[in-house]
């Protein structure tokens, strides 16, 4: 499932460096995804193995969200530079987050994907975005 919407300018120009922005699209991506329903339950949880950028809650599944952000100039999705080994990464982080973190319900992996423009950053929520 995809869903979106189109945030203004002023909504991407304040951060500059790096890790700045990144914070700025994650707060982004939190905020949609709360628009749509979700129950935002961690935010940049770090274990060993890795970083899961966002933990929320859809209604009865536990979802793992991975925010990424690209130019609109940059000549691809921002999805599509999630390859096989960054999800493997992902899904080990998971695990661990499970194992401190006990779930019985169901999960899934969403990507959030966020295309900055000349007029601001369209944002969009890839549901289940893949499996291993």
């Amino acid at each position: 499932m995809l869903a979106g919407y189109t945030a203004d300018k002023g909504e991407t120009l304040a951060a500059t460096s790096t890790h700045a922005k990144g914070t700025r699209y994650e707060e982004s991506a939190a905020r949609f995804l709360a628009g749509l329903g979700f129950i935002i339950v961690a935010r940049n949880w770090r274990c060993s193995i890795g970083e899961l950028d966002l933990v929320a809650r859809d209604q009865d599944t536990l979802v793992f969200v991975e925010v990424r952000s690209r130019a609109s100039s940059a000549g691809y999705l921002p999805e599509e530079t999630i390859g096989r080994r960054k999800m493997a990464r992902l899904a080990a982080t998971a695990e661990a987050y499970l194992a401190s973190h006990p779930w019985d319900g169901l999960c899934r992996f969403d990507v959030v994907a966020i295309t900055i423009c000349d007029t601001g950053m369209q944002v969009r929520l890839l549901k289940d975005a893949f499996t291993l």
